[in-house]
Formats: C-alpha cells, sequence, structure tokens
C-alpha cells in the first residue's frame, strides 16, 4: 500500500531537481506516478472487496523510552474506495492541466506541486495511525498553499495562499490537541491494532467512560478537537472563509482542491473516526454528543453556502460556494448517523464536481481568462462539447432524478436526516438547499452558456482541445453511472463499504416516496424559477440589472456579500489580531527589548570595571612583581660568571670573613 502514496511522491522529488525547461518529462513523471497509483488501488480495491474487515500493517518508527512510536497503513472498503477516486480524479486533473496550463512559464514546477498534493492525500487515506495521517494532513495544507498562491504575482493570489494556510491552521490546533489528549488517554493513535487500537472497543469503552466536568464524555471532547481540523479543511462554517478565496489559483488546482482532494479530507477523517464520533450516542446522561454538533454545523453550512452560491457573479466562485454547501451535507449526513450515505456523496459529488469546475475551466480557457458569467453568453454552440458535460455535471449537482448519481447520493443524506430522532431542522435545511442549488446551477448554466455573447472574449470563444475535452466526457459518464451503484434498490457500494450482506429489493426503489416526492418537487422548483428569471429572458449587455437584484436588491447585496463574513471577521478577530500584534511589538521593543539593552549596558559597564581591575590592578602588579624578580635574576646572573679564579676568590673572601666572625667571637 506503501506504493500508493510513495509513487507521486518520488515524482515530486525528482520534478523538484529539474530544470524548468523538462516540461514533458516533469508531467510525464506526474501522470505516470498517478496511474501507478491507480493501478495499485484498484488491486487494493479487490483485495478490499474479496476480504471485507480491516487489514493493517504496523512498524516501529522509533524507540520512545520504554515503547515505539509506531505508523501503519490501513486496508479496508473505505481506504479502498477513496484511494480508487483520489488517483483516477487527480490523474485526469493532471491530463487536463496539459493543455491548460500550456503555455506557462513554471509548468514544470506547478506539476511537482500537483504530486506533491496528490501525494499527501493519497498517504492520509491509507494511514492506521492518526500521527501519520496527521502528518499527511499537514502536507496538503502546505501544498494547497503552494497551488493556491502559484501565481503568486498576483496580490489576490497570494493573500488567498496565506489565508488559506491560516484559517486551515486554526482547525488543525484543535485537531493536533485532540490527538495528543487521545494518546494521552487512550495510550495510542493508531487505529486498530489487535484490540489495543483507538477505534477498538476497548479503548471506546474507557474513554467514553471517562467525563469531565459537567459531565462531558473524554470521547465527546477528544471528538469535537478532532472535528475542528474537518471544519477547517472542509470549509465549514465558521472556518469556511478561506475556500471561495482559493479560486485564485489555476483551475485545474480548483478541481482538484474542491473535487477529490483537501475539502474531502475533512469528510473522509470523521467516516475514518465515526466509531470514535459515536461512542457516546448510548450515554444518555452526556450534555451533548460530538454526532449533533456535526449534523447542525453540516445543516448550517449546507444551506448558507446554497444562499451565497445564489448572489455570485464568478463562475469559480458560485462553484466554489457550490462545495461549501455539498460538503455540509456530507456533514449533515455523518452528524445523522449515516457515514456510508456521507462517503456515497462524497465519491458521487468528486467526479461531478471535478467536471464542473474542469469545465469552468475549459471556459474560462476558450474565452481568454474570462470568468464573471455576466461578461460570457452564447457559449453552448461554440463549445458543444464543453456545454454537454457542463450540463450533465450540473444536473448531477442540482439532483435531478433519476439519471444522475447526485440525485441518489442527496436522497440517502435526506432520507438519514428525516429518520434521525433529535431533531429535523438539519433535514429543513437540507431540503432548503435543494432548492437553492437547483436554482443557482440553472442561473449559471443560462447566463454562461445562453443567449448571446456578451463581450469579444465570449464571442471569439471556441471549443478546448482534446487532452482537455476527454477527461470532461470521462468524469460525465461517471457523474451518471456511479449513482447506480447505491440506490436504495441496489445499495451495493453502501453494503461494501459497511461490511454488510447485500439485499436487493426493486421495491425500495422508491422507499421513502413523499419525501423522495417532496425533493423532486422542490428540485423542479429551483430549475423552474431559474428558467423563468435567467433562461426565458436571457441579459442582452452585462450591465443589465439581473432580474432578482431587480426584486430583491437588498438581499442579492447580503448575498453577493457572503453574509459580510470577511468584513466581520477584519472588524473582530483581525482587529484583535492586530492589537495583539502592536501589543507584541511594544512588549519585544520596549520591554523585553529594553530589559534586553539594559542588561547589555550593565555587561558593558562590568566588563569595562573587571577590566580596569585585571589590567590596572591584578596584571600591572604580577608585572612589577616579574620586573622585580627578572632584575634581581639579572644581576645575579652577571655574578655567573663561569671563571674558576673568580670563584675561589670569592671562597677566599667568604673563608677570611667566616674566620672573622668566628675569632670576634671566640674572644668575646
Amino acid at each position: 500500500m506503501w506504493i500508493i502514496p510513495a509513487a507521486p511522491l518520488v515524482a515530486a522529488a525528482i520534478t523538484a531537481l529539474l530544470p524548468g525547461k523538462k516540461r514533458k518529462l516533469s508531467a510525464g513523471l506526474a501522470i505516470g506516478a498517478l496511474v501507478i497509483s491507480l493501478l495499485v488501488s484498484c488491486g487494493m480495491l479487490h483485495s478490499a472487496l474479496h476480504a471485507p474487515g480491516q487489514h493493517t500493517f504496523n512498524f516501529d518508527w522509533f524507540n520512545l523510552g520504554h515503547g515505539a512510536l509506531r505508523l501503519g497503513f490501513l486496508l479496508d472498503p473505505l481506504t479502498a474506495f477513496m484511494c480508487v477516486m483520489v488517483s483516477f480524479v487527480s490523474l485526469l486533473i493532471f491530463i487536463f492541466s496539459l493543455g491548460y496550463m500550456k503555455e506557462d512559464a513554471n509548468f514544470t514546477r506547478f506539476f511537482c506541486f500537483l504530486s506533491l498534493f496528490a501525494a499527501a492525500m493519497l498517504g492520509l487515506v491509507v494511514a492506521n495511525s492518526l500521527l501519520l495521517l496527521f502528518i499527511s494532513w499537514e502536507l496538503v495544507g502546505l501544498a494547497s498553499y503552494l497551488l493556491i498562491g502559484f501565481w503568486f504575482h498576483k496580490p489576490s493570489a497570494a493573500a488567498a495562499a496565506k489565508k488559506a494556510f491560516i484559517t486551515t491552521r486554526i482547525g488543525d490546533l484543535g485537531l493536533l490537541l485532540g490527538l495528543l489528549w487521545l494518546y494521552d488517554a487512550g495510550g495510542s493513535l493508531l487505529l486498530y491494532d489487535h484490540g489495543a487500537g483507538v477505534l477498538e472497543a476497548s479503548v471506546l469503552a474507557s474513554l467514553s467512560g471517562q467525563t469531565l466536568a459537567g459531565g462531558l464524555a473524554v470521547s465527546t471532547a477528544i471528538g469535537l478537537l478532532i472535528f475542528c481540523g474537518a471544519i477547517g479543511k472542509s470549509g465549514q462554517f465558521p472556518l469556511h472563509v478561506w475556500l471561495p478565496d482559493a479560486m485564485e489559483g489555476p483551475t485545474p488546482v480548483s478541481a482538484l482542491i474542491h473535487a477529490a482532494t483537501m475539502v474531502a479530507a475533512g469528510v473522509f477523517l470523521i467516516a475514518r473516526v465515526y466509531p470514535l464520533m459515536a461512542a457516546d450516542q448510548l450515554l444518555a446522561a452526556v450534555p451533548v454528543h460530538a454526532l449533533t454538533v456535526v449534523a447542525f454545523i453540516g445543516a448550517i453550512t449546507a444551506l448558507m453556502g446554497a444562499l451565497i452560491a445564489v448572489g455570485q457573479n464568478d463562475i469559480k466562485r458560485i462553484l466554489a460556494f457550490s462545495t461549501v454547501s455539498q460538503l455540509g451535507y456530507m456533514m449533515l449526513a455523518l452528524g445523522v448517523g449515516s457515514w456510508t450515505a456521507a462517503i456515497f456523496h462524497l465519491l458521487t459529488h468528486a467526479f461531478f464536481k471535478a467536471l464542473l469546475f474542469l469545465g469552468a475551466g475549459s471556459v474560462i480557457h476558450a474565452a481568454h481568462h474570462e470568468q464573471d458569467i455576466r461578461a460570457l453568453g452564447g457559449l453552448a454552440p461554440r463549445m458543444k462539447l464543453t456545454f454537454a458535460t457542463f450540463a450533465i455535471g450540473m444536473m448531477a449537482l442540482a439532483g435531478v432524478p433519476f439519471l444522475f448519481s447526485g440525485f441518489w447520493s442527496k436522497e440517502a443524506i435526506l432520507h438519514a436526516a428525516h429518520a434521525w430522532d433529535v431533531s429535523h431542522l438539519p433535514l429543513y435545511a437540507g431540503l432548503a438547499a435543494v432548492m437553492l442549488t437547483a436554482f443557482y446551477m440553472t442561473r449559471l448554466v443560462a447566463e454562461t452558456f445562453f443567449g448571446t455573447a456578451r463581450s469579444p472574449a465570449a464571442g471569439h470563444a471556441h471549443e478546448s482541445p482534446a487532452v482537455m475535452t476527454v477527461p470532461l466526457m470521462l468524469l460525465a459518464a461517471c457523474a451518471v453511472l456511479l449513482g447506480f451503484t447505491g440506490t436504495p434498490a441496489c445499495p451495493w457500494l453502501q453494503a461494501r463499504l459497511a461490511g454488510t450482506e447485500l439485499h436487493s429489493d426493486l421495491s425500495h426503489l422508491f422507499e421513502g416516496g413523499g419525501l423522495m416526492v417532496l425533493s423532486i418537487i422542490l428540485v423542479g422548483a429551483g430549475l423552474g424559477a431559474g428558467w423563468w428569471l435567467y433562461g426565458r429572458r436571457t441579459r442582452a449587455q452585462i450591465n443589465d440589472r439581473d432580474p432578482l437584484a431587480s426584486a430583491a436588491p437588498g438581499v442579492m447585496t447580503v448575498l453577493a456579500h457572503k453574509f459580510y463574513f470577511d468584513e466581520l471577521y477584519a472588524a473582530t478577530v483581525g482587529r484583535l489580531n492586530t492589537a495583539a500584534a502592536v501589543f507584541a511589538d511594544a512588549l519585544d521593543r520596549h520591554v523585553i527589548g529594553g530589559a534586553v539593552n539594559f542588561l547589555a549596558r550593565f555587561g558593558l559597564f562590568s566588563g569595562a570595571i573587571n577590566r580596569e581591575m585585571d589590567e590596572d590592578g591584578l596584571n600591572a602588579g604580577f608585572d612589577r612583581l616579574n620586573a622585580g624578580l627578572r632584575g634581581t635574576g639579572v644581576r645575579y646572573s652577571k655574578a655567573q660568571t663561569g671563571e674558576p679564579q673568580g670563584y675561589l676568590r670569592v671562597l677566599a673572601v667568604a673563608f677570611v670573613v667566616l674566620a672573622l666572625v668566628l675569632i670576634v667571637g671566640g674572644v668575646r
């Protein structure tokens, strides 16, 4: 399994050392590595489907005191399906990039970053250790920073990269604290380890059996901290603000982030640790359950993202807020207890959202990088393949019955929300988002492809080359076919994910028919309203007033400004951060810096005193003593002539003096 993330990682490492002119080699390495990952992933999927359960390979990373810090790989259906999806969708995006980035001067560097991104996401998916998952998680954040800010010469791109990196780090701090707490309370970060893993019964019972002040279970607290990381990575309220700005990167990056990799990581994380998140469900006395928080955050995000998408005019930003909304659906499904429905929608969304973003990229490429839908129009006859595939993605996202995959995965989520006995508020939010999704996607298609060209860029647009349209056709086929793997009549995908026996029954196709009928009516209402306002009479000029803005100008202004979240954060968190920075600067300059300067000056003063005492006192006295001894030695050395006669004269004189002394003494 290690080959799956290792292949693109090696490609990234080699490409990083290549000269910029090695464009074909860098692209070949990146695409070849993804082909290897895809083939191995398919083999892993075959193994996982024929041998259900968790298969692990754990190993010591390094010794730590009396134990060892261990990492590992995990193979189960969730891992296998995610690996196939990530590697396949990423491969198509890589191929699409050959055409989209053809003229870019930093083509080689772009494929290096793409390979690093894919390697990090695949490493996250195959991990059996939350530590290995966290390492890959942070590499995903690094790669997203590099790709969002790829055109760093644009101030908006550089600012978006920093915003994404810092915002997701806020959530990652909660994730890190959760992992540290889990390691302390559970004694390991391995998910499965022959009964000792943190997702196995004995550890989960211990975590849910411990309570904190207020009756909150330890498992709940750890689960909520881990969920903070998912909120940041998957663009959930209130940390969703970075995701739309990520559109500043090249369009293939948008497709990669919004479809197959980064934003899917948060949903995958909660699905992976779902036993931990659900460990408190049987504890009636717990004041709040972790999954309840997940459900309501997901419902708020689903509705909010859909509302904001209605008021946007940038083709990529509409799709970005659509991603926010759909991720909210996935979190809603996780929260109401159907992690298989969440993963089903994650997989279908990966294909049709990658299709929509690459379709938008085809439009932008053909229209000389024009992204405002008000300045487009009339592209359907000029870009027939792009229009046809984009329309398929639009209908899959809108949940048009019964042909498109998004309908079946969305229905699975709505039915799970309907069966949730805690509250029906998430269901109502989801139903409202159903109609809004159909509405804003109809608006997007009508403004972009119908009517007449409203700018020279749109008027001169032409179909993209085959290297860009073939991936669109493959993704369009998947956007249709994948839905049939999870219909109520034959929920093959859900059964394989959960490891349960498959029960096929055609009578279940319209199970919960009342809710399905309501959902279809809402989809029809959204499509009809969108067509009535934007398709029936298309915009003639760029500056023509939006029909919805004419009817409700105040509402559209609020939606266009994204509920003023950025302004709110700038006025609160931003100002608090600025004040903290000013305080830290003053503390550093005047308090800490003043203390350091005082100590430095005191050190200089002490050094001067010490120098005076040393040089003028000790050294000078010692030097004078040495000079005296040296003078005595010099004088004494003069007496050492080496002449025997002189020595005998001295002895004779001394003998005479000694004799006189003795005689005088004797007389006395």
